[in-house]
């Protein structure tokens, strides 16, 4: 049996940076600084996982053009295997990230070739290697949810999804905008529901991410809700148990629930308990917003540093 890989039908996307000292008002101007690009989205889990150790692939789509180029070339240089051909209809998508002093960020995105799945690219998509005998993790974007990408031909595939792999959701912050219908058919099958603390609120019209975390695992098998600094709520059976955060000083925090994401991911395909992966996850998300970009990812060595200083 082939040993536990991610493989990820998320969305990788460019990251165009501007750093701002704040969000203008409407009608307003405002000067950035530090401006740059690189690869983003589900990249950002895809690096986080293979620095925990896991093997990991790209399942999502990507297009002929300058932007394709580049998500190809940085996927490779991580040793993540790309598992579609390009589509020759778009070049890849991207998005403005608005990074504020108090390392907040905001998005507008712009979507290309990885929002035209078809079902046969699905069907080209191996889990379990060669012979279908292995335990995959199936890292899967709420991006890719919504109507106007690839919901109608994901949604189904991933119900599809054999018994003995690992399924996480990730809605995103426009998880809102997800059909109920496709939340409610993609939830049957997902073992994993992650999301911040926005999206818990917005998704569970709780007040609180206790009350939060109890609803979402009415729908949901299991859920981990990131609370930032503060850590995440774990919630698995009638359980809600809090992971303790790190306090550190926040750079950057584009990227952070990618990482913990794939961090989460990678202790699970270690068969860590859920409360240790999500603490691993914890710590690697902790080193992430400490440095500049959104693929900032620690390595196994350094998250089991800040791991024996915690503990």
């Amino acid at each position: 049996m082939s040993a536990p890989r991610l493989v990820s039908v998320g969305n990788v996307i460019i990251d165009v940076t501007l750093r701002i000292p704040a969000l203008p008002e409407r009608g307003g101007d405002v000067l950035a600084r530090d401006t740059g690009s690189t690869p983003g989205g589900a990249f950002n889990t895809l690096v986080a996982a293979v620095r925990q150790g896991v093997a990991s692939a790209y399942g999502g789509g990507h297009g002929i053009g300058p932007l394709g180029d580049r998500v190809r070339s940085a996927l490779e240089a991580e040793g993540i295997e790309v598992l579609l051909d390009a589509s020759t209809e778009a070049d890849t998508g991207y998005d403005i990230a608005l990074i504020d002093d108090e390392g907040e960020r905001t998005f507008v995105t712009v979507f290309g070739a990885e929002a035209s799945l078809s079902s046969p690219d699905l069907a080209n998509i191996r889990l379990g290697g060669n012979d279908a005998s292995g335990h995959d993790l199936v890292h899967v974007s709420g991006y890719g949810l919504l109507a106007s990408t690839n919901a109608g031909v994901l949604a189904p595939w991933i119900a599809a999804i054999a018994p003995g792999h690992t399924v996480l959701v990730d809605p995103g912050p426009l998880g809102p905008d997800i059909s109920a219908a496709v939340l409610a058919a993609v939830a049957l099958r997902a073992d994993w529901f992650s999301c911040n603390l926005r999206e818990a609120l917005l998704l569970s019209g709780a007040a609180d991410a206790w009350d939060a975390a109890i609803a979402l695992r009415k729908t949901w098998r299991a859920v981990i809700i990131r609370l930032g600094p503060k850590g995440c709520l774990v919630a698995v059976d009638d359980d809600v148990v809090h992971v303790p955060g790190f306090a550190v000083e926040a750079i950057d925090t584009n990227g952070a629930g990618d990482a913990h994401t794939g961090a989460f991911l990678a202790g699970l395909a270690a068969g860590e308990a859920p409360t240790a992966a999500a603490l691993r996850a914890n710590a690697c998300a902790a080193l992430a917003v400490m440095r500049l970009g959104p693929a900032t990812a620690p390595t196994v060595a350094e998250v089991q540093q800040l791991l024996g200083i915690a503990g």
